[in-house]
């Protein structure tokens, strides 16, 4: 698909921009040439953070910086950065060398994240920052308006923890059960457990803290959705 074609109609609106060329170069993977996103996502990065903030802000005029920090880290996380993309139709646009197409896998989810990013940053260069910020708004402000924000926004661990608190149980206990893999690359198996009910889930990570969110996401869907 050529990359300058404006996207189909959808939640979100697809930029217009000025000069292709920085819309093409945001949309360009290292793998398939030299002229690639990686400087415009470092910008994109940058914008995106002051613009969430300030939404964050207007939002939410009295929280304090550390909760503001958390949703604004829940919002601009890689999973979220993703889902957007998807809404305005970009894996399909990203442009791949051979090394790294995955067929119809589509781009890692690290790609997509970064490329929404360089697009940011390529749209600020192309029309400054009211443009840029008008876009990201239209892009965030469905998920600001979710009622489920700041109860998602906590991870899982801080979740979990609360509903024990809150039901005067004790704390969940985790435990390492397993570590997997080489030293320079190692995965971690954890098992997090509950006692009223009694339940325990297992979850793995690149370190012991990642194991446990995923252990403790396991058990607080399951709290949700028995």
């Amino acid at each position: 698909m050529d990359p300058s074609t404006k996207a189909s109609a959808g939640p979100s609106p697809w930029p217009e921009f000025r000069d292709a060329s920085l819309q093409i170069q945001a949309l360009t993977h290292r793998s398939f040439g030299s002229q690639h996103y990686e400087r415009l996502e470092f910008l994109g990065d940058s914008v995106l953070n002051l613009i969430v903030s300030r939404m964050l802000i207007e939002r939410f005029p009295g929280h304090a910086e550390g909760e503001l920090s958390r949703i604004r880290a829940h919002l601009v996380r890689q999973e979220r950065l993703v889902q957007v993309a998807a809404e305005i139709g970009l894996p399909p646009r990203i442009r791949l060398g051979e090394g790294e197409i995955r067929g119809a896998e589509g781009p890692r989810p690290s790609i997509v994240a970064d490329v929404l990013e360089a697009l940011m940053g390529a749209l600020y260069l192309d029309q400054g920052f009211e443009a840029c910020e008008s876009w990201v708004r239209s892009l965030f402000l469905p998920l600001l308006n979710n009622p489920d924000l700041l109860r998602q926004s906590k991870d899982a661990k801080t979740r979990l923890q609360e509903w024990t608190q809150a039901r005067a149980q004790a704390l969940p206990e985790y435990s390492v059960v397993a570590t997997l893999g080489a030293a320079h690359n190692q995965t971690f198996r954890v098992v997090c457990r509950i006692d009223k009910p009694a339940m325990q889930a297992e979850g793995e990570g690149p370190s012991r803290r990642a194991a446990e969110q995923a252990a403790a996401e396991q058990l607080c869907q399951r709290l949700v959705h028995p």
